[in-house]
């Protein structure tokens, strides 16, 4: 059934405002969460948090503006296929619905829960593909220039990894339905995780790597290691698959604990 809105999306120029207010909203949330833990990490309480620091050289200074311009991209990719769904929705082909008690509650809660477990899956051996040689040098490689890793390489990817990173969420919706906030409260999470693991520095609690529900939830510690060793730790929210298909470093608790037994909090 096709929804009934006051534009019509594929107009030339209505599509050209809706892929602008897309690439707005997607720059704008980058902007507020690499830098809102950008400066206080790094510029506000670097000290407190020093001994969590993962890598303790610093970053290069051309490392900014190289994340910046490949972020950028990531982010005119995702407006476009953030508009392009948007159209699908208009025309009736997506599965998203905008009464909230359509489904209540607690779907808009497992919603959000199963997109995460089918993102993850598909970023998991989409992850590993990448890491195939001849594909990792064309693609994967530009993300691995970052060495350090910085909240500001969570968009850095190269057009063809940030096309084949964010096309899943308009699959998913395809098939699955979905409220609107809904939607943006997984690319939030999405977001927010993705500078988490790429802080480089190790923010959650003492013990979280042994809590029943965090040993299964991916961090600075764990990401930092697929940074340095490549061959393993490939997940984006949850070890499940790291576990699973034996890709999880026997280093990952070790540095967890070293790096977590040094700040009390």
């Amino acid at each position: 059934m096709e929804e009934t809105i006051p534009w019509d999306f594929t107009d030339p120029f209505i599509f050209g405002m809706l892929f602008l207010a897309m690439f707005l909203m997607v720059v704008i949330r980058y902007f507020i969460l690499a830098g809102g833990f950008y400066a206080y990490f790094y510029v506000w309480a670097p000290s407190k948090w020093q001994s969590r620091k993962i890598n303790q050289k610093p970053h290069s200074k051309k490392q900014f503006w190289y994340e910046l311009k490949y972020s950028l991209l990531t982010s005119i990719l995702f407006a476009l296929l953030g508009a392009v769904t948007a159209v699908a929705w208009q025309k009736g082909y997506t599965a998203i619905y905008t009464d909230f008690n359509d489904f209540g509650v607690w779907w808009f809660l497992a919603s959000i829960a199963i997109a995460m477990l089918i993102h993850e899956t598909y970023y998991y051996w989409l992850h590993r593909w990448m890491h195939i040689p001849a594909v990792y040098r064309k693609i994967h490689k530009v993300h691995h220039q970052s060495m350090i890793t910085s909240p500001w390489t969570a968009f850095s990817f190269h057009p063809v990894e940030g096309l084949l990173e964010g096309i899943i969420l308009p699959l998913i919706i395809l098939v699955l339905p979905m409220h609107p906030y809904a939607i943006v409260t997984h690319l939030t999470i999405m977001t927010i995780t993705s500078v988490i693991n790429h802080l480089d520095i190790e923010i959650y609690p003492r013990g979280t790597h042994k809590h029943w529900f965090g040993k299964h939830w991916i961090g600075a510690s764990h990401h930092s290691l697929h940074h340095q060793k490549y061959s393993c730790n490939y997940g984006l929210y949850f070890t499940i698959w790291d576990k699973w298909m034996k890709t999880e470093t026997p280093l990952y608790p070790v540095r967890f604990e070293e790096k977590t037994n040094t700040l009390n909090q």
